[in-house]
């Protein structure tokens, strides 16, 4: 006869909470803030902390399906091993009914709080992130980042559809920023976890194309993200403020990036340069968008 499964005791209200990646949690919320703040539309404070919350609610969704279903990966690297449920600290039902229950209610919310425009664009970003993202690509190309990378591209289109109903050219190109700063930033991470990624067996870049290639990806993927952070001063579409601001910023990115991309390393190196370009880009995100809400509300 075969012993039952022990169960796991109830999980702490913090492991919910870890589930949720509340460090990644507080970049979307502000892309998606600002998104709003940037929109030509006032919206009222009231449903501006709903849409908000919604798009909280609907990324601690998406990251909580991601562990759910990387359990098995997350085991297997440092990095993530004392997540809950590698470590043991939670059933994987209770995280499933967790992330699905959070996810259909931040739609169903921004759908009847806010509109249809931003309800479909988040249940979009959810659907992408858990499916197209962690279910396809992450264990199956080296490409997973590039593609996978529009899933945290959302957020500022759901901000400005969240106030005005809809989509226009500056939330496009805010999309665009984050997309094409997705690859610099997580492969300047997956340079100096390389081995991490290696024993989860996960084919990310530096794991099956080496670092060389992933040194000139890096490099040929600023230039786009740097069109796309400047684009919209030339066009029109934010001030000065902004527009200076994106040049500077953009500027240190991209010589950060540089530095990246030609350098070679030895035994034992410390990969500074690469902790540098990761550490900063994440700043850089903040600073940008929060330049440009400031531009906005200085015009």
């Amino acid at each position: 006869m075969t012993p039952a499964t022990p169960l796991l005791p109830p999980a702490d209200w913090r492991d919910f909470l870890a589930l949720t990646k509340p460090r990644v949690l507080t970049l979307v919320v502000f892309t998606g803030l600002c998104g709003m703040l940037a929109a030509p539309v006032a919206i009222h404070p009231v449903l501006g902390f709903t849409a908000i919350l919604c798009i909280a609610l609907g990324a601690g969704a998406a990251g909580t399906l991601n562990q759910w279903y990387e359990a098995d990966l997350d085991a297997m690297m440092k990095r993530t091993a004392g997540r809950p449920l590698p470590a043991g600290r939670m059933e994987r039902q209770s995280a499933l009914h967790f992330g699905v229950g959070l996810g259909a209610f931040s739609v169903i919310l921004m759908g009847l709080a806010l509109n249809i425009a931003a309800a479909a664009i988040l249940a979009i970003s959810i659907l992408f992130y858990v499916l197209i993202y962690t279910v396809w690509l992450k264990r199956r190309t080296p490409q997973n980042i590039v593609i996978g990378g529009a899933a945290g591209a959302f957020p500022p289109l759901i901000g400005w559809a969240a106030a005005t109903g809809e989509v226009a050219v500056l939330p496009l190109l805010l999309f665009m920023l984050v997309f094409l700063w997705t690859p610099p930033h997580f492969w300047a991470l997956a340079l100096f976890v390389k081995t991490d990624y290696a024993n989860a067996g996960v084919p990310m870049l530096p794991v099956v194309a080496g670092e060389k290639v992933t040194r000139r990806q890096i490099g040929l993927y600023t230039i786009p993200m740097a069109l796309a952070a400047v684009a919209p001063w030339p066009l029109g579409l934010t001030g000065a403020i902004y527009g200076v601001a994106s040049l500077v910023l953009t500027g240190w990115f991209a010589l950060l990036a540089y530095r990246v991309a030609v350098r070679t390393t030895g035994a034992d190196d410390a990969m500074l340069p690469e902790k540098a370009l990761f550490k900063y880009s994440i700043l850089y995100l903040f600073v940008v968008f929060g330049a440009l809400v400031v531009d906005r509300w200085m015009a």
